[in-house]
């Protein structure tokens, strides 16, 4: 019976799940993007400052967790209500961002974190899952204004 009334209308989701390793070089990088770009097509949720978000967090894998031989991890969760987490695992736990220190003008890195801050929701370090990992990660709120 309908009396007039109506919830708001909210996008709601299955929530969905995609992970995959891949090499830590610079390919492994580049591609960590493009199938971030495919899946959050497949899903319907594709998402331009999302796409930035993978590709720094891919990269800061190749250039600062790689250890010869080991993979790096690609985690994207789409929740019920469009909260994209990206998340990214490499195999040195011993590095971790520098929160709150920003590259200066002449600096040669550290620009990543200012990517992070302008495109990201939140964002943070956790150790694991296994011994000498960390897990860096990112969520993007849907329909968040962005630069």
């Amino acid at each position: 019976m309908n009396n007039g009334t109506h919830a708001p209308a909210q996008r709601l989701l299955a929530a969905r799940h995609f992970t995959i390793l891949l090499s830590s070089t610079r390919r492994g990088a580049r591609l960590a993007r493009l199938l971030a770009e495919r899946q959050l097509a497949e899903w319907g949720a594709e998402s331009e400052p999302a796409l930035h978000v993978v590709a720094e967090l891919a990269a800061n894998a190749v250039l600062h967790g790689r250890v010869p031989g080991r993979d790096f991890r690609l985690t994207l969760r789409l929740d019920e209500v469009g909260v994209l987490r990206m998340e990214v695992t490499d195999a040195r736990g011993d590095r971790h961002p520098r929160f709150g220190d920003p590259a200066g003008d002449g600096e040669e890195s550290g620009r990543g974190l200012l990517l992070m801050e302008a495109y990201a929701d939140g964002w943070g370090v956790v150790d694991g899952p296994g011994p000498g990992c960390k897990t860096v990660w990112a969520e993007v709120t849907p329909d968040r204004g962005r630069p």
